[in-house]
């Protein structure tokens, strides 16, 4: 069995198809640029380019797969969330596909896609109950997973997502957007313990999460050490390699930034551990564009976790269609179809 999956939930268009939910034939990703010097995405301009961008890349996902829409068992697509006008593109060309060649269409939750990005590549390797933690530029959750891919969110972040907070920090710096990429780059150049940042204390829920007061906190320190020059200085520079951002960022900033990462991670991955104990997980899988970032990775595999760690391969950590097509195999097993009045949902909860 074959699936097309197609992602357009921010701003990058991609296709892949995905075979017997094990073999990823192809996966293309036509990431969008021009929003970096807006710093950050703007959704009407996302949903233009993904209008440009959606036929070649389903074109091309399909040619380097040697596969014709009639092999095809079904078209997934993310139905949400994600923003609006860029799920209707992939939505719309997904059904009009569908209805060309009479193909089932599987809607997918985005968050979901991610989880399955870790289960394509990890297989039976996983045990469950497992402990998902999500966390991307839009998304900071954490799930049980169960067998059968049963959800249950335990905690979720109550403002900026962590990726969001990433991309925040590094633009008050002056270094551009995306900025989480860059501050992973250049942390291990600083000493992640000489800014004190006060860990969040949540009222509620405890495994929720909260980036706001620490995207503050680097606010006022940048404020309290005039970084006007230093920050313009970078701001003129941008485009250039992280070497040369390196040069451009005296001690003190490299500190912040390694103090900074180092809280995220700690956040992240204290409520993660409270989390395995209390569901008895059997697996952690940690997934997203967050996933990507060195310093968690590393942190995640020597904190001592009672169960095994799981990370997708960088390319299945961002934003792609093959984990779209892969979480829609289950789905596909036990007949789960939409039909076309299926429409874009911003908020679409997973659980």
């Amino acid at each position: 069995m074959r699936i097309l999956g197609i992602e357009t939930s921010c701003d990058e268009t991609a296709a892949a198809v995905v075979e017997d939910a094990i073999a990823i034939l192809s996966s293309v990703v036509a990431s969008q640029i021009a929003h970096a010097k807006y710093g950050g995405v703007v959704p009407e301009l996302a949903s233009r380019e993904h209008l440009r961008a959606i036929v070649p890349v389903v074109r091309l996902a399909l040619e380097q797969s040697k596969t014709d829409l009639d092999d095809l068992s079904a078209i997934a697509v993310t139905e949400g969330p994600g923003l609006v006008g860029s799920l209707l593109v992939g939505i719309t060309y997904a059904k009009a596909l569908c209805f060309a060649r009479n193909l089932p269409l599987i809607a997918v939750n985005h968050i979901e896609g991610h989880i399955h990005a870790v289960v394509l590549e990890a297989g039976a390797s996983l045990e469950y109950p497992a402990l998902a933690l999500v966390v991307s530029g839009g998304h900071t959750h954490l799930f049980e997973v169960r067998e059968g891919f049963i959800y249950r969110l335990l905690g979720k972040t109550r403002d900026d997502a962590a990726g969001e907070a990433y991309d925040k920090v590094a633009k008050l710096l002056g270094f551009g957007y995306p900025g989480g990429p860059l501050i992973d780059r250049l942390a291990p150049h600083g000493d992640p313990h000489a800014v004190k940042f006060t860990l969040a204390r949540m009222k509620g829920n405890t495994l929720d999460f909260s980036f706001s007061g620490l995207k503050t906190a680097v606010l006022r320190w940048v404020e309290a050490h005039d970084l006007t020059a230093e920050i313009e200085t970078r701001r003129r520079s941008q485009g250039v390699s992280a070497q040369d951002f390196l040069a451009l960022t005296p001690q003190p900033t490299l500190d912040l930034l390694a103090s900074f990462q180092h809280t995220v991670i700690e956040e992240l991955l204290r409520r993660a551990a409270v989390s395995i104990e209390e569901i008895g997980a059997r697996s952690l899988i940690i997934s997203g564009g967050v996933a990507s970032n060195a310093g968690l990775r590393a942190a995640a595999r020597g904190a001592g976790l009672p169960c095994p760690v799981y990370f997708p391969t960088p390319a299945l950590s961002t934003d792609n269609a093959a984990m779209i097509a892969a979480a829609a195999f289950p789905k596909l097993r036990a007949g789960q179809f939409s039909d076309f009045s299926l429409r874009a949902q911003a908020n679409l909860p997973l659980a």
